[in-house]
């Protein structure tokens, strides 16, 4: 893998869960906090900040003081992009952390970087349990039956709508469209006084998620599961279903072009400019919090008469370094162990809205008393649980993921000035089709 830093050099945009704003990255631990106490000293390089990262930090004090042999020292380090870029920069060196953070499309490149310690070597030597593991979130960090990462943010795309809007059209506010069909009509009525029914974040992300849904695959090659992938497929039938039920709702009047950024969509859905719209299942609880009116959540809608398949998991998981010595990925792995126990699970589901990797933490009495305040929170679970393991729904494993979904971003954006869907895909295919050509070369 020549070029490393190449390939995220060209990555601007995020997973619906990590669309947070940047902040200056917290400076490495200093040599006297590595002999504090005498522990073994984790360095767990990180993306989350504002309250997600406030979350992690009570979570790491936690575990640091629940015991006396590792002490995990949380390193800010910006975006994923932006943190992946230092890493490529360390990796190999003495200033490598021993735990990254990496967001779910950067799994090919972690994979074939050559820098990192399958978790699946802990796993055996510990004879660990993954069954308590939630296998949809397992599955799409599992390549020919060995688990690379463990999975710790992870969330789903769901449709949001407001209540209090279906109650003034006409509509069921407890009846969300579930169809295309359904989707269309709920939104003519939605639409009215200069506010729209339907929006979509032009965010490759989505797109992948609704091709999923349907069955749908991205590359060739069982989505690059049964081999490398070497060709685009998603300018098939369900990919033309999706762009073209894009550009339908947007000729009718009834799709809002949101364009590209999370914060505007939110805040065009918050002051009633937008009705419905996909978000992140990971947003729902700060949604809920902040919408002045009732806010209803929902499965992502599907194709008339196609049957459902679930949801590709998003978000991020956690890689040990392979150049760690072994006292320290020993140690990571002990805090990997204690971050997927139900009781640290339910704390980071109901204080984030991401999905517990540990499903257990489902029936804690924490979690029983935020699904009465916040039921939409169990909706994300019951889509989640009612996915279907397939290659699809597994997602896609290709090293040129963020540059292909920035063509497919330009593709969905090309639909608003009356590009034809077909011609739209098609180019996106072809130009992502060059991208795998080019990786191969390298």
């Amino acid at each position: 893998m020549k070029k490393l830093s190449l390939l995220f050099s060209l990555l601007f945009l995020l997973v619906g869960c990590s669309s947070e704003k940047t902040e200056q990255a917290s400076a490495q631990p200093s040599s006297e906090d590595k002999t504090q106490k005498g522990k073994t000293e984790v360095v767990f390089w990180h993306a989350m900040e504002g309250d997600l990262g406030k979350v992690l930090n009570e979570i790491v004090h936690d575990f640091n003081t629940s015991q006396s042999t590792v002490e995990v020292k949380p390193v800010f380090q910006g975006t994923y992009e932006e943190a992946l870029t230092k890493f490529n920069a360390v990796a190999g060196t003495k200033d490598a952390p021993t735990i990254m953070q990496t967001f779910e499309v950067g799994t090919k490149y972690m994979i074939d970087s050559g820098k990192i310690e399958p978790v699946q070597t802990f796993i055996d030597q510990d004879h660990y349990d993954v069954s308590q593991w939630e296998k949809n979130i397992v599955n799409y960090y599992t390549v020919n039956g060995t688990i690379y990462s463990m999975p710790f943010n992870s969330s789903t795309p769901v449709l949001i709508y407001n209540k209090d809007a279906f109650k003034k059209a006409g509509l069921d506010p407890e009846k969300p469209p579930m169809t295309y069909s359904e989707l269309k009509e709920a939104a003519r009525k939605l639409t009215k006084n200069g506010n729209y029914g339907f929006s979509i974040l032009n965010y490759g992300w989505f797109f992948e998620q609704m091709l999923a849904v349907q069955g749908g695959l991205y590359v060739n090659e069982e989505n690059g599961r049964k081999g490398e992938a070497t060709e685009a497929v998603f300018n098939s039938e369900e990919g033309l279903r999706v762009f073209k039920l894009i550009q339908d709702m947007y000729k009718e009047g009834t799709f809002y072009n949101v364009g590209q950024n999370w914060d505007d969509m939110r805040a065009a859905f918050q002051s009633g400019k937008i009705a419905m719209y996909l978000d992140s299942s990971a947003g729902v609880r700060t949604i809920v919090d902040s919408a002045p009116f009732e806010v209803g959540v929902s499965y992502l809608p599907i194709p008339d008469g196609v049957e459902r398949q679930g949801v590709i998991i998003g978000g991020a998981s956690l890689w040990m370094i392979k150049d760690a010595d072994e006292a320290q990925k020993k140690a990571a792995w002990e805090f990997m162990k204690y971050l997927t126990t139900p009781e640290v699970q339910a704390k980071w589901h109901v204080k984030t809205g991401y999905f517990a990797i540990n499903p257990a933490a489902y029936d804690l009495p924490l979690v029983k008393e935020q699904w009465k305040k916040y039921p939409q929170l169990k909706v994300t679970v019951n889509q989640l649980k009612e996915t279907k393991a397939t290659p699809a729904t597994q997602g896609a494993l290709i090293s040129v993921f963020p540059q292909s979904r920035q063509r497919v971003v330009s593709a969905m954006e090309s639909l608003y000035q009356g590009v034809d869907p077909k011609e739209a895909l098609d180019r996106a295919v072809a130009e992502t089709n060059r991208e795998l050509e080019m990786a191969r070369k390298r």
